[in-house]
Formats: structure tokens, C-alpha cells, sequence
């Protein structure tokens, strides 16, 4: 199965859109706040489908959550590429969320259960290291095959319908899934007590002190990443627009070239991250430990870019939000290993949606925060501001051993 979940991540990271996101809203009139609606309301839309998202996949099956995801997100993309305005992107949005909420935590889960079914649950940060490690050299060649298709075109509509076609393929790929790694409840007489039961051994997850810690260390720094990471392509654009290069072409055509060739770079870091993420953990006294002191340097580096780009020195500001894509994809792996020894075998598709709910709860609200200060001071002052509430933050994050 490894190949076919390595396939699954490496295509799924080919979201052309993703390295232009911000740059395509904002070429289409959008404001930055309204850019934090329009996260805010994927983020809460996701927030509000997880749970119900979650008992689909455990009830009905996995592999079905994971297909109606991958068709929901095709919708998403064909709305982005013919649609204009801020209200057919808010549907968009809504299409979009439908694919995240069946998609997150499903996987995983289908994962854990072929590691289980073959008796290697003892592989599973290494295994997941490397299927991670799959899906971030995806989003590397993805960010190659973004910038040739804007600085083809000059344009960054047409990369969602690019999006597509990796997506159609994954279709395929999810639909050759053995069913035996569904294992959900066929009998409808069974829904009943499942849900019953369901209910009773979720509540115990989070009855103890520390396994409430493991999901917000998790979520509060997993949530503010995906709020702040995108803010790395405005400064890239104008740091490309200052140098002397490719005069000639146009505006996008320019810093599509820097653009690209960055997050190549960045992607090529977070694949080696998390392919080493075990041995990085041998590192640390413990796995707990590795996330704190990563979080720590998370804020840091947020702080640090929002200071330098503040008083000029654009380089160090992306070296920063380079270190921060690092970061966050050297702690999924470490992250999903902790929460597997919290979450019952059972409860797992849910138990990680639920953790990605509670990530979009605060991804949303970091969107907004980050979107009304870009707006209103600048973009400097919105990533200063969210590393010093994601330190503040750390206080209620922070794991015991």
C-alpha cells in the first residue's frame, strides 16, 4: 500500500493555486481583510462538516469520505477558474470546505488501520514521515509547474483548472483502495450503539489534562501557520518587482519566477524534514519535548519577520517564513504519532478530525486578525501581532513529559 499512499499525497499537493493564492485575490480586486473572510468562512465551513465528516468516514467508510472529498474539491477549482467576485468565490469556498472536512484525518486513519491490519503500529512515525515526505515533493515540483504555467500565461486563473487534472488521478488512485481498510459498521441496526458509544469514548480523550495539551499544542500552532504562511507571497512579489530581472515581462510573469523557484526551495527543506522527522525526534528528550521547543521557535520566527520586513531586510523575513514551513512539517509526523497514543484505534478518522477542527477554529481567527491588520498597518504589523498571540498561546500549549 506504501506506493499508493505516497501517490495519494504527492498528488494531492499539486494545488497549482496554492504559491498565488493571496496574489490571485488580490488580483482580483480583493482586499486583505476580505481575504481573511473568505479563509475565515473555508475555515469555519471546514470547522462546522469535521464532526459530521468524521462519523461518515468511521460509519459508512473511509475510502467513500475520501472520494466525495476529492469530487467536492474538483467543483471548488472549476468554480475559482470561471467564477469573479466575492461572492461566487465564497461558494467556491464552500466546495472547497467540503473536500478538507472529508479529507482531513481520513487518510491518516486509513494509514493507521493498514498498519494495524499488518502489525506495524510501531513503524508509524517513520511510515508517516515518509508518505509526508511524498506529498512535499509534490507541493515541490507543484511549485515548478505553478510558476511555468503563470509565467506562461501571465495569468493565475487558469492554474485551478491545472488543479484538476492531479486531482482526477487521485480519484483514481483512492477508488483502487483495498475496501478492507474502511472498517466501518454495514449494519444499520448498529448505528445506534455506535454512536452511543462513540459519544462515551470520545469524552474520555479529553477528560485527562495532557491529552487536551497534546490537541491544542498540535492545533494552535498548526492554525496559525495556515493563517500566516500565504503572507510569504507578497513579500516574495515585492522583493522580486525590486530586483533588476526580467524587465521586460510583465508583473506576475516576474515574481512567478522568483515565486517558484522559493517555494521549490522551501519544499525541498520540508521533505527532508519530514523523512528525518524520527530521527530529529531522537534528538529531543522526547517527543513532547520537540514540540514545545519547536513551538517556541515558530513564534520566533514570526516575530522575526514581522520586525525585518518592518525595517527593510525582506530576505531575512522570508528565511524566517522558510524556517516556519520547516517547522510545521517536521511536527505533523510527531504530532499524528502522539495523537495516535491519545486517540482509541476505533475513534481515530475522528479523533484527527476533530483535531483539524480545532486547528480551523483558530486558523480562521488568525485570518481575520492577520487580514484587518495587513489592511489597516501593513503586513509586517499582521505577522508581528500573530507571533506574539501564538506565544501567549504557548501557556496554554505547553506539554509535560
Amino acid at each position: 500500500m506504501f506506493p499508493r499512499f505516497a501517490l495519494y499525497g504527492f498528488l494531492k499537493n499539486l494545488r497549482f493555486f496554492e504559491p498565488f493564492l493571496i496574489l490571485f485575490f488580490l488580483q482580483q480586486g480583493i482586499s486583505y481583510f476580505q481575504i481573511g473572510v473568505l479563509y475565515a468562512i473555508r475555515e469555519i465551513l471546514t470547522n462546522l462538516l469535521e464532526i459530521p465528516s468524521g462519523f461518515m468516514a468511521d460509519i459508512y467508510g473511509r475510502k467513500k469520505s475520501m472520494l466525495f472529498s476529492f469530487s467536492a474539491y474538483i467543483v471548488s477549482f472549476l468554480i475559482f477558474t470561471f467564477a469573479s467576485g466575492f461572492g461566487l468565490f465564497v461558494l467556491a469556498m464552500f466546495w472547497f470546505s467540503c473536500g478538507e472536512a472529508f479529507r482531513s484525518g481520513t487518510h491518516k486513519a486509513l494509514i493507521l488501520s493498514h498498519l494495524r491490519m499488518t502489525g506495524r503500529l510501531n513503524e508509524k512515525l517513520n511510515y508517516y514521515g515518509h508518505t509526508r515526505a511524498a506529498s512535499q515533493a509534490g507541493s515541490a515540483l507543484n511549485s515548478l509547474l505553478a510558476a511555468a504555467l503563470v509565467f506562461y500565461t501571465g495569468n493565475y486563473r487558469y492554474i485551478f483548472l491545472a488543479a484538476v487534472v492531479p486531482y482526477l488521478l487521485d480519484l483514481v488512485n483512492l477508488a483502487s483502495y483495498p475496501s478492507v481498510l474502511d472498517e466501518h459498521c454495514n449494519s444499520k441496526e448498529n448505528i445506534k450503539p455506535f454512536f452511543k458509544d462513540y459519544f462515551a469514548s470520545f469524552l474520555l480523550i479529553f477528560q485527562h489534562s495532557q491529552n487536551r495539551k497534546v490537541f491544542l499544542n498540535s492545533s494552535i500552532f498548526t492554525g496559525c501557520f495556515k493563517a500566516s504562511k500565504d503572507y510569504l507571497q507578497p513579500v516574495l512579489k515585492a522583493w522580486a518587482l525590486s530586483l533588476p530581472f526580467l524587465i521586460a515581462y510583465s508583473k506576475e510573469q516576474r515574481s512567478a519566477v522568483i515565486i517558484g523557484i522559493v517555494y521549490f526551495g522551501i519544499y525541498l527543506l520540508t521533505v527532508t524534514s519530514s523523512l528525518r522527522a524520527e530521527k530529529i525526534t531522537s534528538l529531543f528528550r522526547s517527543s513532547k519535548s520537540a514540540m514545545n521547543i519547536t513551538f517556541v521557535i515558530g513564534v520566533l520566527m514570526l516575530l522575526l519577520a514581522g520586525i525585518t520586513l518592518h525595517i527593510k531586510l525582506p530576505v531575512i523575513a522570508i528565511l524566517a517564513l522558510l524556517i516556519l514551513y520547516v517547522l510545521q512539517n517536521y511536527r505533523r509526523p510527531v504530532n499524528v504519532h502522539l495523537l495516535s497514543e491519545t486517540i482509541p484505534d476505533n475513534l481515530m478518522a475522528s479523533g484527527l478530525s476533530a483535531e483539524t477542527q480545532l486547528s480551523t477554529i483558530i486558523t480562521a481567527l488568525f485570518a481575520l486578525i492577520l487580514g484587518y491588520l495587513a489592511d489597516n498597518f501593513s503586513v509586517a504589523a499582521a505577522l508581528s501581532v500573530s507571533g506574539i498571540i501564538l506565544g501567549l498561546l504557548f501557556l496554554l500549549a505547553k506539554l509535560k513529559s
